[in-house]
């Protein structure tokens, strides 16, 4: 079944998922011609590969814990903190402790 993306002007609630986080799954929130939005869930131990896209890309942590790995080295991102990673930027996700984050991708 294909993901089920918001329409254009539809709020969402993107706070910590709390409890739910457990049983939390990553999910695409929407992409447009020049924007993806997503919501990255990474369990205490996972980690997401390091890659790069074309685009620039802003990496939020909404709750625990995660380290990104950029070429200058790992960068912690705690609850409410932003990382901004320019175009091509190689990076690497890795979670100290349950955590999602809101990572928006410049689509070019």
């Amino acid at each position: 079944m294909a993901l089920q993306h918001l329409e254009p002007c539809q709020p969402i609630d993107i706070g910590p998922l709390g409890e739910q986080l457990d049983n939390a799954q990553s999910s695409a929130l929407f992409k447009s011609e020049q924007l993806e939005v997503m919501r990255v869930v990474l369990k205490a131990g996972k980690s997401m590969p390091s890659h790069h896209v074309d685009g620039e890309v802003t990496v939020q942590c909404l709750e625990g814990r995660l380290d990104v790995m950029v070429t200058a080295g790992a960068r912690t991102l705690l609850p409410g903190q932003l990382l901004y990673l320019p175009a091509k930027e190689e990076h690497a996700l890795h979670a100290l402790e349950d955590s999602s984050a809101l990572v928006t991708v410049v689509l070019v």
